[in-house]
């Protein structure tokens, strides 16, 4: 199994993800930087609003991508597990936060958790978290090791519930929407034959069009800025991770656009967490989503080699 010993700029998803690709594409890292854009529709089955970060890297030219499984029993989700990383070497499991023991969640939060695994000779796992970043619960800093049969089985419990932002995210952790499986289940993603690809369905906006409507939806809202205050935090991820990667404008112009999609979450959480204790402060963020849009338009300004804005995916 190949990875990064920390991926400073991703998901818990595409920390994963892009590791799990990189035998076979060792360009992966730049084919995600450009493949990076920001989609949000307004109408998910789910209800609220769902992000999509980055178009679709995982499919080959001959259609082989990753699909969603799932198994209601452990003996055949360890089978199954078992099966897909011997043929790949490694194979991506879904693991719950509360049940992490690596992980600054554990024994709290339940959210989804992107594992990479391999199965040993001896019947242990070999595991690899390679997700690094500062979240709301603490630092969660890259982690590998070996798991007992149990100790895996008990990683990847499922969550009791998701709420319907945490059901888009799975929905579109790969880019574009795919049947994320069933949560109740044990999960993990495995290689098909044939991906089918969705028919474009649902209203999206994109790009700083998708900014203006998450400010309108969530600014006078804090219950709506709670619940999206993650997905705020994975677009500024992964943005920056693309500014780094990709270079942008001039120098200053790309730096002022890093640092306002830095600001975004971090306002955020302080307005949720000022609304909490009653005292909301709508202008924070506001002026967070302001001062983005502005660096934005900045950024297309500036380019040289940029022709294309962060909706380019579109």
């Amino acid at each position: 199994m190949t990875t990064e010993a920390a991926a400073p700029e991703l998901s818990c998803y595409t920390a994963a993800l892009l590791p799990y690709l990189e035998p076979e594409r060792p360009a992966v890292h730049a084919e995600f930087a450009a493949a990076i854009r920001l989609a949000v529709r307004t109408d998910p089955p789910e209800g609220g609003t769902a992000f999509s970060h980055h178009a679709r890297i995982d499919v080959d030219a001959h259609g082989t991508g990753l699909v969603h499984r799932s198994a209601a029993g452990w003996e055949a989700a360890r089978e199954a597990l078992s099966r897909e990383a011997g043929l790949r070497g490694r194979v991506i499991a879904v693991g719950n936060t509360r049940h992490l023991p690596w992980s600054p969640a554990y024994g709290g939060t339940q959210t989804p958790h992107w594992l990479l695994v391999e199965a040993l000779s001896d019947g242990r796992w070999a595991v690899c978290d390679p997700f690094q970043a500062l979240t709301p619960h603490g630092v969660h800093t890259p982690w590998s090791g070996t798991l007992s049969d149990a100790e895996l089985r008990t990683a990847l419990t499922p969550p009791t519930a998701l709420t319907p932002q945490a059901a888009n995210r799975d929905r579109y952790a790969l880019g574009e929407e795919s049947d994320p499986a069933d949560a109740r289940e044990y999960r993990w993603l495995e290689r098909a034959g044939t991906v089918r690809r969705p028919a474009g369905e649902g209203h999206w906006v994109h790009g700083a069009d998708a900014l203006r409507h998450v400010a309108e939806r969530v600014c006078h809202d804090p219950s709506a800025l709670a619940a999206h205050a993650d997905d705020l935090w994975t677009a500024a991820r992964h943005q920056r991770y693309r500014l780094a990667a990709l270079g942008a404008g001039t120098p200053r112009a790309a730096e002022r656009a890093a640092a306002a999609w830095a600001e975004l979450p971090r306002a955020a959480r302080f307005v949720t967490a000022s609304a909490a204790r009653g005292r909301p402060r709508p202008a924070v963020i506001e002026r967070a989503f302001t001062e983005l849009l502005d660096a934005l338009r900045d950024l297309e300004t500036t380019a040289t080699s940029w022709t294309e804005d962060l909706s380019h995916g579109r």
